[in-house]
């Protein structure tokens, strides 16, 4: 299991514990050493994407309901 590459979901989870700050240094080891940095990097800025719409849509919504 030490030289498994991490699967997509293993990538989406990393990604997601970056967000916030919290990775355990065996997943960290796995990630530099097996990962792919193309699929951290995509999977980084879809997510960062989905968030920033995620606002933009919750701050619309809340200011059409305070009119």
């Amino acid at each position: 299991m030490e030289d498994e590459k991490p699967s997509f979901l293993d990538v989406i989870k990393s990604v997601l514990a970056s967000f916030f700050g919290v990775q355990s240094d065996k997943n960290r080891r796995r990630d530099f050493q097996q990962g792919n940095p193309g699929q951290f990097i995509l999977v980084g800025i879809v997510l960062t994407i989905f968030f920033i719409l995620i606002l933009f849509v919750a701050v619309k919504v809340i200011l059409a309901t305070a009119t």
